[in-house]
């Protein structure tokens, strides 16, 4: 997995839309990151750790992995970024079709 600072990790995003756009398909994830680097291991615990301030922890991969950690101070400036990138490449998604799942409702009763 590698790395990346915010900027990079937007273009490298932008790149694996542009490439998964007709055939492969990429996963994207976000989660709480509290800045370790090794499991806590079950028996013990590690006292005195103490995360400095909230982050993010975002990858995205299509085999190759990418990703990048925002903190709460620059959350709101990556997620402007993140979100334009986001609806400028999800254009090939399906509409649903509202017909049809009013057809299963009545079905089911």
């Amino acid at each position: 997995m590698v790395l990346l600072e915010r900027k990079q990790f937007l273009m490298e995003l932008t790149r694996l839309f542009q490439k998964c756009q007709l055939s492969v398909s990429m996963f994207i994830t976000l989660k709480k990151y509290d800045g370790r680097t090794k499991p806590i291991p079950r028996k013990g615990s590690v006292e005195g750790f103490e995360p400095s301030d909230n982050k993010c922890l975002l990858r995205a991969t299509d085999g190759k992995k990418i990703s990048t950690v925002v903190s709460s101070k620059e959350v709101n400036k990556f997620q402007m970024a993140y979100s334009n990138l986001l609806r400028a490449n999800m254009d090939g998604l399906k509409k649903r079709d509202k017909k049809s799942k009013s057809k299963k409702s009545k079905a089911a009763q």
